[in-house]
């Protein structure tokens, strides 16, 4: 059997961690198989459809690297992989079902089923939704009202006795009582499906052999098996992984991932600097594991390690400061060429580097950013922590202004501190050290009393990397400006 999975997400916002983690499951199972991985783009629903939504989709999962084998701009056997180019398919599985009697006609308004819903629920009537209404009527009326163009949809008929079983590869085998189940709207009465019908459809046409999807949609599963025996078609392999949650940042409490947690799109944590290859990374983690302690793979050795075996069915936590751990890791491992060419949308977006930096330019920045690169969690960082070596005249932080350059004997340490680095040739780090060390030496004082006052007046902060590799990264031209107009400004002469 070749192996052939699918995502099918819906342009309806930004692409969620979990479904995106479903994505990876899809692709790394495909490319353990030597199979097809099938990107669709489920797009029924209308009122909420959104194209800036699908554009970031599709950027998703380019970004990550997940190239799908058959999809939208990739035309495969399958095409079409929009699902609004698509219903022609479902009116005609929609009508083999009505002809069958595995499904009928409903007119009954939005009003009457919100009504019913709710008197059932008061009643403790389950299930809770339609009351079959319609599925008593004769088909003859059926047709007949239909065809006088009466608004209507169609909805499955349940079985309304036994039970039905279906087995999820994660969780075993599985039994709903038909009599919990209410009769699912399958075709709505502007033509389009719902994802019960468009699903089945789509996945027997497309050949899919293993279905990676929510724990959410478990409870809909015995109404697609249901589909899939009335139509007569083999069901794929199901796969839910546990759900996704998120802690409360002061109580602790877990609860599934939503946005009082933080972001929950990968787009925005792309936006906030987090490496894709990261993201693919520490979300394929969170409910499968490869065995043993492993954390650190790239996306080839996940291929090579995955198994559906791996995968849990408990929930899975995601822990911001983990992912932010784990980015840091992956930022010290890249080149210096790799780390500036992944911090420059957003040095540029500070307005720190220009659009046409000259090659000067962009080698003091490569210079800059390398000097950050132990102390950056996330590439958004690189900004602030770098801001400094950009501007003419760094911003000073008073209480550092107060403590080192205001304190008695600090324009004395400036002055000389000037006086030793203005005949340093070559501008080297091991020179910059020999003239700031001297000073010391000639104070006869701690080390400090010099260090601290001449990194506030050259970076206007009190932290930041090593003094001397920061001075020759600065450039000896901008440092003794510096150095002079801070002693003038606020150091006693």
């Amino acid at each position: 059997m070749t192996v052939r999975t699918r995502i099918a997400p819906s342009p309806t916002g930004l692409p969620h961690v979990g479904n995106i983690r479903n994505g990876i499951y899809s692709w790394l199972l495909a490319r353990r198989h030597g199979g097809q991985f099938v990107f669709r783009l489920e797009d029924t629903d209308r009122e909420r459809y959104d194209p800036s939504s699908e554009q970031a989709l599709y950027d998703a999962f380019r970004t990550l690297g997940l190239q799908y084998d058959e999809g939208p701009g990739v035309e495969g056997p399958h095409a079409p992989y929009v699902q609004s180019q698509r219903l022609p398919r479902y009116r005609e599985a929609a009508d083999r079902l009505l002809e069958s009697g595995g499904a009928y006609r409903c007119f009954c308004t939005k009003e009457r089923v919100a009504q019913v819903r709710e008197a059932r629920q008061k009643a403790n009537i389950h299930p809770h939704g339609y009351d079959r209404y319609c599925r008593s009527l004769s088909r003859e009326e059926s047709e007949r009202r239909a065809a006088a163009g009466e608004p209507h949809v169609i909805r499955f008929a349940i079985p309304e006795e036994g039970e039905t079983t279906f087995v999820d590869e994660v969780r075993g085998p599985i039994n709903y009582q038909n009599r919990e189940l209410d009769d699912h709207v399958l075709l709505k009465s502007d033509g389009f499906p719902t994802y019960h019908l468009a699903h089945v459809v789509d996945d027997h046409e497309m050949r899919i052999t293993h279905v990676i999807r929510s724990e959410e949609w478990l409870p809909s599963s015995p109404r697609h098996a249901l589909t899939y025996q009335a139509l007569g078609w083999e069901m794929p392999k199901l796969i839910h992984p546990g759900l996704i949650m998120g802690r409360e940042p002061q109580s602790g409490k877990v609860s599934k991932l939503s946005k009082r947690h933080g972001a929950t799109s990968v787009t925005e944590y792309l936006d906030q600097g987090y490496l894709p290859e990261v993201l693919l990374n520490f979300l394929a983690l969170l409910g499968w594991s490869p065995g043993g302690d492993r954390e650190i793979m790239s996306r080839d050795e996940m291929a090579g390690l995955f198994d559906v075996s791996g995968i849990n069915a408990s929930p899975s936590v995601f822990d911001p400061e983990k992912l932010s751990w784990m980015n840091g890791l992956y930022i010290r491992e890249l080149s210096d060429d790799e780390l500036l060419r992944r911090a420059l949308p957003f040095l540029r977006k500070a307005g720190l580097v220009d659009q046409n930096a000259s090659e000067e330019e962009l080698e003091y920045a490569r210079r800059v950013v390398k000097l950050e690169q132990e102390r950056l969690k996330t590439l958004s960082e690189t900004p602030h922590v770098t801001d400094f070596f950009f501007r003419e005249q760094p911003e000073y932080d008073e209480a550092a202004v107060s403590k080192r350059l205001r304190a008695p004997g600090a324009g004395k340490v400036l002055e000389l501190v000037l006086s030793r680095l203005q005949p340093v040739e070559p501008w080297t780090v091991e020179n910059i050290e020999a003239a700031v060390r001297g000073a010391t030496d000639e104070l006869g004082v701690k080390a400090g009393e010099v260090i601290h006052p001449t990194r506030v007046a050259a970076t206007g902060r009190t932290v930041g990397p090593g003094l001397f590799e920061t001075l020759w990264a600065l450039g000896k031209e901008r440092v003794l400006r510096r150095i002079r107009q801070a002693r003038e400004t606020y150091a006693d002469h």
